[in-house]
């Protein structure tokens, strides 16, 4: 099975930008899209509904703001949205779909960067979620996939020194990533290329960073230690455009 996530900064407007190109001939078996910026009714057939897919959407009351979806070649056992309460299903920015042999959380976390109100909005986020998925967790195997808007160390941003006290990259929120690794989850970027330096997933769209890879790695996949052994490959697409973000995938072994 083959996974692929992407923060697409806008789903129309990266339909404009050669996406269907790409999916066309990447064709994965799930596709978690974070940022779509859309709701349902302003998008087109071959969004709500494409050619070999199940697709699922979680949009914010706000137009124009958040929400993810989900794509599935195999309909989902079930699906779930509004997991959270109500000052955090409002952003419209979770789609969980129950699978054979895991759940997977498709996740847009919130950005701190506005200011404390934010920031703070963002950790009890973090919070929030982790105790739902710890229910589900007794259930069966959980893969949480999607923008975690928090580089975790220094190798995962370019410039982690002038960024110590920019959000993204603050302690309170990192220690997050660490607590949910200590809870029985695997960064399977990192399982995989333990230590390796300069491999990122979002690049500011000032100052040329992204043609000089002046990134940072805020995008993950996150599974359930009791299926790590499944993980074949964990993949991040730099050469992938039409977003400030680029694709990350993952593949387990049937």
């Amino acid at each position: 099975m083959r996974i692929v996530s992407w923060n697409v900064n806008g789903i129309r407007a990266v339909v404009k930008k050669g996406f269907w190109d790409w999916f066309n001939m990447d064709t994965p078996d799930i596709m978690c899209f974070q940022e779509t910026k859309a709701q349902p009714d302003q998008l087109d057939e071959s969004l709500t509904s494409p050619l070999g897919y199940h697709a699922y959407y979680h949009s914010a009351e706000r137009k124009g703001y958040s929400s993810v979806a989900t794509w599935c070649k195999t309909e989902p056992l079930s699906v779930e949205t509004a997991i959270l309460d109500d000052a955090f299903n409002r952003e419209g920015r979770i789609v969980l779909t129950e699978h054979e042999k895991f759940f997977l959380y498709n996740v847009y976390f919130p950005n701190g960067q506005k200011d404390q109100d934010r920031l703070d909005y963002k950790l009890r986020f973090y919070g929030a979620l982790q105790e739902h998925i710890r229910k589900r967790e007794k259930i069966k195997p959980v893969i949480v996939v999607g923008d975690f808007n928090t580089a975790h160390t220094d190798i995962d941003l370019a410039r982690p020194k002038p960024n110590e006290k920019t959000s993204g990259f603050l302690p309170e929120e990192r220690v997050w990533v660490d607590r949910y690794l200590d809870t029985g989850f695997v960064d399977t970027f990192r399982q995989e290329h333990p230590g390796a330096k300069g491999y990122y997933s979002w690049w500011s769209f000032r100052s040329n960073a992204r043609v000089n890879n002046v990134g940072w790695r805020i995008d993950y996949f996150l599974v359930s230690e009791k299926i790590a052994d499944l993980v074949e490959a964990s993949r991040i697409h730099p050469n992938v455009t039409g977003s400030d973000h680029c694709p990350i995938s993952l593949v387990l072994k049937a």
